[in-house]
């Protein structure tokens, strides 16, 4: 059995996927980039403030599912720019002080309306 997960506060899929898939105790949430839902735009002023797009929209998928940062046990974080990597570590970091989820870190060519970074990830309840 599987139950679709969909918050209002992050930006609503641009394909056929759901923000979130809970199967069980597991919850699947799908890649989000940094387009902020309240003005439909996207935030790349600076990588810094992408990513920080980026993370609060994973935020505000996992909290909708009742969960928080501190279930997610594996990450995925896929960048066009290996170059942006330490910027985009900090601001990751700052959402995982403590106990970080497995993760890793891909460089692709390209990403969804030419976003720079997009993050993915797995949670447990």
């Amino acid at each position: 059995m599987k139950t679709i997960i969909n918050s209002d506060k992050a930006p609503a899929p641009i394909g056929p996927y759901s923000q979130a898939v809970r199967a069980g105790n597991t919850l699947f949430i799908s890649g989000q980039i940094a387009l902020d839902q309240s003005t439909g735009e996207l935030v790349m002023d600076s990588i810094e403030e992408e990513t920080e797009q980026v993370m609060r929209n994973l935020k505000y998928v996992i909290e909708e599912a009742g969960l928080d940062m501190s279930n997610i046990v594996k990450c995925s974080i896929f960048i066009t720019d290996m170059n942006n990597f330490t910027v985009i570590n900090e601001v990751y970091g700052r959402y995982f002080t403590q106990d970080p989820p497995a993760r890793e870190t891909v460089e692709v060519s390209g990403l969804p309306k030419g976003v720079n970074v997009e993050v993915s990830a797995i949670a447990i309840a």
